[in-house]
């Protein structure tokens, strides 16, 4: 008999001639009386040496840290259960908050986008217009009513005066050009 690890992790290994054969915890249970072992019956169980004394002292630690924390796991207060509720109202506030606001974006970049096509087609209809406007107009043709039929003619040199504006938008004349 050995009273160790086997392949499951903790339990008992006992060796016969008769067969392989493994019983559960329950069966053990209700066989023996004894919780937490499994052991196997047969030939295919290894043969094991026995645990030293500083191996048996570090598996009886483990298993007392286990069982503290197994314990700690188990026990929770009203503080406790007060502060995860508040974490998790906390937590979810936030995510609400961010799915609202990534939401908000994606809306107003749609916004955008739609108000930059419809600025592209204004732009295109514009263009379109004025280049049928220009294409209609015959230069030609308005300066032979100018000069035939108004009476215009070309400007010499001392008739020409530049104006500069100071940054307005319109000019508005006090008095007469020379």
């Amino acid at each position: 008999i050995y009273d160790g690890t086997n392949r499951y992790g903790n339990g008992r290994i006992i060796m016969s001639r008769v067969g392989f054969r493994e019983k559960t915890n329950r069966q053990l249970n209700k066989a023996s009386g004894r919780t937490g072992y499994t052991y196997i019956d047969g030939t295919a169980a290894p043969k094991l040496a026995p645990l030293t004394k500083k191996e048996e002292k570090r598996r009886i630690k483990k298993q007392h840290a286990v069982r503290k924390n197994r314990d700690k796991a188990r026990y929770m207060n009203i503080g406790f259960v007060s502060f995860t509720i508040m974490a998790l109202a906390t937590a979810g506030v936030i995510l609400f908050s961010y799915i609202h606001l990534q939401s908000d974006v994606t809306n107003r970049v749609t916004y955008i986008a739609k108000l930059e096509k419809d600025l592209n087609n204004l732009r295109l209809e514009n263009d379109e217009e004025y280049n049928r406007i220009m294409g209609s107009v015959d230069l030609e043709e308005i300066k032979r009513i100018a000069i035939n039929e108004l009476g215009m003619r070309y400007a010499k040199d001392g008739q020409v005066v530049t104006y500069t504006g100071e940054g307005s938008d319109y000019v508005r004349q006090y008095s007469d050009i020379p």
